[in-house]
């Protein structure tokens, strides 16, 4: 039996890069997915790379940041799957700037997608967590959900240029120590994973036209200054940065029933960095 048969995950940002990794990853052992991205085409392609191996997911495509989007984004999973199993608070950017060239927009923009989307979200998930469980409580049963939201080393260690960003991922880790001790009565595990140097299209050189996001209809720059990525790789004791794959396994960690006692906790997946 595959560890996540009959279990459903909704995964944001899941059409490119860590969050697709993921969902092809949960899905191979058996989760019903519900994909997340803000454009059709790149969730559309890993709904049909799922099926194609034999999977079963569905998309739920817009901008997390939506003030609707966490409703929808739930119930698109009881609608099609009828329960909810597993949430990876996952889509994100970067807008970097030093604090003097920052604008207010550009810090709450951070804010928005980092940590009023993953709310909304688990806000949305709680009713349904509440009724499920005390139902289950009732048979005697005891079923153990999972939260893994998706942090960065910025937010752990700090980190110059991202004073927006490292502050919506501490914000994001504060969230989830909270919500560890909000919904352990329902019996959900309320885990964060930092990630430090993965190979994604936010960290390639921001010069790559591939580091240009659209977020609708507004171009934003992301990626690396190319001068700062061979120093960021001298700094990780594995020698190399990680792929989206291996970002992938530690939170996949957290969604098995290996991790069903542990909750309120941050794994960094860096590759030996502590700073």
């Amino acid at each position: 039996m595959k560890k996540l048969a009959g279990k459903t995950a909704i995964i944001s940002g899941s059409g490119r890069g860590i969050g697709r990794a993921l969902a092809l990853k949960l899905a191979a052992d058996g989760a019903n997915i519900v994909v997340n991205d803000l454009d059709e085409a790149p969730a559309a392609e890993v709904v049909a790379a799922i099926k194609a191996a034999g999977g079963h997911a569905v998309a739920c495509t817009g901008n997390v940041t939506a003030e609707d989007f966490g409703e929808r984004f739930v119930q698109t999973a009881l609608d099609s799957f009828g329960g909810l199993d597993i949430i990876v608070n996952n889509a994100g950017y970067t807008r970097d700037a030093v604090i003097q060239k920052q604008s207010d927009e550009q810090f709450q923009a951070m804010l928005d997608v980092h940590v009023v989307a993953p709310f909304r979200i688990l806000r949305a998930a709680s009713e349904h967590f509440r009724v499920t469980s005390k139902q289950e409580a009732a048979e005697g049963r005891e079923v153990i959900r999972k939260i893994v939201n998706i942090s960065s080393m910025a937010g752990t260690h700090g980190n110059a240029g991202q004073v927006n960003y490292s502050s919506a991922k501490s914000a994001l880790i504060g969230m989830t120590k909270t919500m560890s001790k909000e919904w352990g009565r329902y019996k959900v595990c309320v885990n964060c994973v930092a990630f430090g140097f993965i190979e994604t299209r936010l960290t390639k050189p921001n010069d790559d036209p591939a580091t240009l996001i659209e977020i609708e209809g507004k171009a934003i720059q992301a990626g690396v200054p190319a001068a700062m990525l061979g120093a960021l790789k001298t700094m990780v004791p594995l020698g190399r940065a990680g792929t989206p794959d291996e970002a992938a396994g530690g939170v996949y960690l957290f969604c098995i029933p290996e991790s069903d006692y542990i909750s309120g906790q941050v794994m960094i997946v860096g590759g030996g960095v502590s700073l």
